[in-house]
């Protein structure tokens, strides 16, 4: 197998990103996917698998040797046994979003290397925006570069949070809510988390906070870091995990306003 470097390995996932968001687009003009509950609670549709087994055919195609972890077809067995090359993809991030016609839908493809997260391509394909960035190459949208905002208090920082399907898991996160809406400027809840990322990465937010799963945040932690943006968890992570597949209690903020915002978020644990 030819040896990729990172900016082939970057301009290969925006293609494959920018491909899978041309099936979205086509599904939800043609509305005519179905719909079901994973484990009872989580919106998945027809379109989520299909566009899955696409870039997964997309990336074998380049890359056969390099596991892949995506929400509908791999495990998360990775978490805990960390391969020395991989593709982390979600091929619907905002999947609420896509059933009910809104705007914030992502393609989100990230590619690691030994635990280090090293290329992250998000596609918005009802936006029009394309995030891409690749280690020591900085990070840009829709090829223009970006960086974070200079917001340096708590009550100039503008922050986007999510929710878990589980209802019954939203009750604990009310106090870290109420606590950001007293002392920050506003919350946002966009319902995509690589986009809260990226918005991030390009001043749009100034701060985001939430545990997701590895799919949602690897490309949009890679773009965030490389605009500028301190990315970190509000707790420790486990040894053997790479932090960069980590999903708990991410905090990724404007650089200056970091400490602030981890410092209001543990204090109501």
């Amino acid at each position: 197998m030819a040896a990729y470097t990172l900016e082939a390995r970057l301009a290969l996932a925006v293609r494959i990103a920018e491909e899978a968001g041309d099936m979205i687009r086509r599904a939800r003009e043609q509305q005519d996917f179905s719909q079901h509950l994973k484990a009872g609670v989580e919106l998945v549709t027809d379109v989520d698998v299909a566009v899955d087994t696409l870039i997964s055919q997309r990336l074998e195609e380049h890359f056969p040797d390099e596991e892949k972890l995506s929400e509908e077809l791999s495990p998360e067995r990775v978490l805990h046994s960390p391969v020395e090359q991989l593709w982390v993809v979600d091929p619907i991030d905002g999947t609420v979003n896509f059933a009910q016609g809104l705007r914030h839908v992502a393609v989100s493809i990230g590619w690691m290397e030994e635990g280090v997260g090293k290329v992250g391509v998000v596609h918005a394909p009802f936006l029009g925006d394309t995030f891409s960035a690749a280690q020591g190459l900085g990070a840009f949208c829709n090829q223009k570069a970006i960086k974070p905002s200079d917001a340096q208090t708590l009550e100039d920082t503008l922050v986007a949070t999510g929710f878990p399907y589980d209802k019954s898991a939203r009750k604990q996160l009310m106090p870290r809510l109420e606590a950001v809406l007293a002392h920050c400027q506003d919350v946002r809840r966009n319902g995509a988390a690589a986009l809260d990322l990226c918005d991030v990465a390009c001043g749009r937010l100034d701060a985001y906070y939430e545990t997701v799963s590895p799919w949602d945040f690897v490309a949009g932690w890679v773009i965030a870091r490389e605009a500028g943006a301190r990315v970190g968890h509000l707790t420790a992570v486990p040894e053997g995990v790479p932090a960069d597949l980590y999903p708990e209690q991410l905090l990724v903020t404007t650089p200056k306003v970091y400490d602030a915002m981890a410092s209001l978020l543990k204090r109501i644990d």
